[in-house]
């Protein structure tokens, strides 16, 4: 396929239209380079419950991929699924009789919906203080660090406990009259450690700090390993004290990427969250998230998946994902010289090595055609496991050996 360029060597329209088959070639090629998910070869960032699965989102978000949710009057259905997808949500987590929620176009957008509901809260009731921060475990996803970043508030992190779950003693210790929200992650996503969220609730009552739970990655698979599994500690909006949650339907809901819920468990929290405004020519716009449009497709995706699988697939899938993530940190334990860092409590596993470099183990296995996250603090590296992994896991093992012995 011809690429046009002007004379500073910038592409510009071509100058005719090009065939789909032309262009469904150079689609091929662009994604060449891609990491290879659909073997279990990539560690994060697509959740993929099968052909089956994809097919229905795909089906559904074809049907709407040119209507906007932001304009209900006009699309009553996706109204409709908006709040089919909350009611779900809510179900799941928690939600009691005065809970409410939105849809969003990701974890970031919830985030957001919800460090600007806490503020407006905040300042509803403290309107003198000058500098509200929020005070975060070192683990919480720097979501919240751009929330703030584009509010004009303070951060503040707090280290973490031996256990690579936030501690409750140092988040309490450094609550202040300023301290307008704390967060917890359920689980976290550099550790898959789900906070003690019940203990910080009850700090949260206590000194009258808004809560947030971050299930971004846990809450649509949390719900369902409980069902077959001890030892999965409370994290929902039915403890006292959580006063929102967020989650993503994109990871563990198996939707098309784009979708996430936030969720509060009073209605009056979720006033803080809409914008309204009509000194314009047009009158009164209103919208209950940032991006204002929402994709439909999105939308239809997310509740097609979810009608799809019901509660019968989703466990099934929830049983298949932690059957692998036990395959994985045993695989990992039998390994010389590794060891996971932490008990996680779902599917996100990192680990790391007190006699070698880990990041040169990394490298090798990179090498070897496998995507690997990787983290900092400690060195480690690091995966989400999810179903596709089935079709990897014994490869990634055996390589993992291999590039740990190469490592003495």
């Amino acid at each position: 396929m011809m690429s046009s360029f002007n004379v500073q060597g910038r592409k510009t329209l071509p100058a005719r239209g090009q065939p789909w088959s032309e262009l469904q070639e150079a689609l091929s090629d662009l994604r060449s380079g891609d990491a290879d998910w659909r073997q279990g070869r990539g560690s994060l960032h697509v959740y993929y419950a099968g052909e089956d699965v994809l097919d229905v989102a795909r089906r559904a978000y074809g049907m709407f991929i040119s209507e906007n949710a932001l304009a209900p009057t006009m699309f009553p259905s996706l109204r409709k699924m908006q709040d089919d997808l909350v009611q779900i949500s809510l179900s799941l987590l928690g939600g009691g009789r005065d809970a409410c929620g939105t849809v969003t176009s990701g974890g970031s957008e919830s985030v957001m919906l919800a460090v600007r509901s806490a503020y407006r809260a905040f300042r509803a009731r403290r309107p003198h203080v000058r500098s509200p921060h929020l005070l975060l475990p070192a683990s919480a996803h720097p979501a919240y660090d751009q929330a703030a970043e584009v509010m004009g508030l303070d951060v503040i992190r707090v280290a973490i406990g031996g256990d690579y779950r936030a501690s409750v003693e140092a988040l309490a210790q450094c609550i202040e009259h300023e301290t307008m929200m704390i967060v917890a992650s359920a689980p976290s996503m550099p550790f898959g450690t789900i906070d003690p969220v019940e203990e910080l609730a009850r700090v949260a009552r206590e000194r009258d700090v808004w809560l947030h739970v971050d299930a971004c990655i846990g809450g649509f698979l949390a719900p369902h390993v409980a069902r077959f599994m001890t030892g999965v500690p409370r994290f929902d909006l039915g403890i006292a004290g959580v006063r929102s949650l967020s989650a993503d339907l994109h990871k563990f809901g198996y939707a098309a990427n784009g979708a996430s819920v936030v969720l509060y468990a009073d209605t009056e929290d979720q006033a803080h969250q809409f914008f309204e405004y009509s000194d314009w020519p047009k009158g009164l716009y209103r919208t209950e998230t940032l991006s204002g449009t929402l994709p439909g497709g999105a939308v239809a995706a997310a509740w097609a998946v979810m009608h799809y699988l019901g509660e019968t697939g989703y466990r099934a899938l929830a049983q298949r994902v932690m059957h692998l993530r036990d395959r994985y940190i045993e695989g990992i334990g039998r390994i010389r010289g590794l060891h996971v860092l932490g008990a996680p409590h779902l599917s996100v596993i990192a680990f790391g090595s007190d006699e070698f470099d880990i990041h040169s183990v990394g490298d090798a296995m990179q090498a070897r055609g496998w995507h690997i996250s990787r983290l900092l603090n400690p060195a480690a590296l690091h995966m989400t496991v999810t179903p596709v992994h089935d079709q990897g896991v014994e490869a990634y093992l055996e390589d993992l050996e291999r590039c740990a012995q190469r490592c003495y």
